[in-house]
């Protein structure tokens, strides 16, 4: 549970939410001493801005807070953490109390796996018309992706992220199936498995799967690179210190796949994570290597650095052997993609229009925003190798999100509904609701496509 949205009871401190429209009118409802406080203190109601009403005995008696109407989630996400530990209630009956109520849980986040909070977070009381059940759901599944993320690799390897997987397999009734080192030779996965292989930790496979058979068939791909030495061809210090979080592609799956699962959508989920630490020893895989893939297509190693699309594409052939109504991988997969549009738009690719324009407006509707960047096929040209069918990186540097796209297409027949999501998985700065570090962007975007695909939850 939610330990900082409470059950209603007596004593809250009440919250008055207000957009600088509204500011003058509800402030001047509230008396002249309060009219000016707000003048002397200017303030303006900007969205997210606090101001802290005293009782006559100076205790804290209201908190006027700015919002924004066309964006409420994060109203009152800075509340948790800057306000005084206590009990607070939203005053009336305010729109959007479900957002409102996320945004609340959202901002009571911290990673204390290794550190403690010095403090506790206030906490919200229920909002009479909040949907409970979403909100937990949505909120605890940010809270796994954003856990996930941030652990480091020595903490969160292929077997613990394996692990989670199959505990969250367990606590929703899923069955999860986990492959492990050579035995994925031996089921045809050779990408994954050559990858992996290096690390004294083994490479797997997740394959989890839920919900009745006789529903629309969703299957969620998600890159789990657990670290990224970039193997032989190795990362620079600068270019290694983050890669704690390349499997954050995986871990925003795995949270989106919970959210499905508790709010019980009308699907059958499949999600296959390939997780695996791409490292350097004796028996790493090679630049110039030519490996067989699941598909059958043989991939020249160009770079042991863009191992990402290699243990995607044997996933991708599995996910499309059932011909799903829908297949959405996602994946921290390159640089190009940062470079083009920053570490807060996620980079869309999809092999179907009606696809990447519902989601695109699922993500501006909700304010978790994707860019769709072009397969653009003439480019394909680049991935050619004189040796095997294709290579795994082009020569020269350019679009170099497209081309990774474009392999990774390779392995998805035209027929099946495909999104490819290019997501940085991380703040890089804290924001109310949005701390610095692991992130699962794109979650409620997608979330939002698929209640309206395939129908919301019993």
């Amino acid at each position: 549970m939610l330990a900082s949205l409470v059950p209603p009871g007596a004593g809250a401190v009440p919250i008055t939410p207000m957009t600088a429209a509204d500011a003058p009118a509800a402030i001047a409802a509230l008396g002249p001493a309060v009219e000016r406080w707000a003048e002397a203190t200017r303030f303006a109601a900007e969205p997210g801005k606090l101001l802290l009403l005293p009782d006559q005995d100076g205790r804290l008696a209201r908190v006027l807070v700015g919002m924004d109407k066309a964006d409420p989630l994060w109203t009152l996400a800075s509340c948790p953490d800057a306000l005084p530990e206590g009990v607070y209630a939203l005053d009336g009956a305010p729109e959007h109390a479900t957002r409102i109520a996320l945004g609340w849980a959202l901002g009571s986040y911290a990673f204390t796996r290794y550190k403690r909070r010095e403090r506790g977070f206030a906490r919200l009381e229920w909002p009479g018309a909040a949907d409970r059940a979403r909100v937990q759901a949505i909120a605890e599944s940010f809270f796994l992706a954003r856990d996930l993320i941030n652990t480091p690799a020595e903490d969160m390897g292929p077997a613990e992220l394996a692990a989670a997987a199959e505990e969250m397999a367990a606590r929703h009734g899923a069955r999860c199936r986990v492959i492990v080192g050579d035995a994925l030779l031996q089921e045809n996965y050779p990408t994954i498995h050559a990858v992996g292989r290096a690390s004294v930790r083994p490479p797997r496979l997740v394959d989890l799967t839920w919900g009745d058979e006789r529903a629309p068939k969703l299957t969620l791909v998600g890159k789990g690179v657990c670290f990224d030495s970039g193997g032989l061809d190795l990362k620079p210090a600068s270019g290694m210190r983050m890669m704690k979080k390349d499997m954050g592609g995986a871990a925003t799956l795995m949270a989106l796949a919970q959210t499905v699962m508790a709010l019980r959508l009308p699907v059958r989920l499949r999600l296959l994570v390939p997780a695996v630490e791409n490292s350097v020893s004796g028996n790493a895989f090679r630049p110039l290597d030519v490996i067989k893939t699941r598909k059958g297509i043989t991939v020249e190693v160009g770079n042991t650095d863009a191992e990402g699309r290699l243990i995607l594409c044997d996933a991708l052939a599995e996910a499309c052997r059932e011909e799903p109504a829908l297949v959405v991988d996602m994946a921290t997969l390159t640089g190009a993609a940062r470079v083009a549009l920053g570490p807060e738009l996620p980079a869309l690719f999809a092999n179907d229009d009606a696809l990447a324009d519902d989601l695109l407006r699922a993500g501006s509707e909700e304010h978790d925003p994707l860019w769709r960047l072009p397969l653009w096929r003439p480019y394909r040209d680049m991935l050619k190798s004189p040796v095997a069918d294709i290579n795994n990186v082009s020569e020269g540097g350019h679009a170099g999100a497209v081309t990774a796209a474009l392999y990774l297409q390779e392995f998805v027949p035209d027929a099946t509904p495909w999104a490819h999501i290019d997501t940085f998985a991380w703040n890089q700065k804290s924001r109310p609701g949005r701390p610095e570090g692991g992130e699962a962007l794109g979650l409620r975007a997608l979330l939002a496509l698929l209640e309206r695909r395939f129908g919301k939850g019993r």
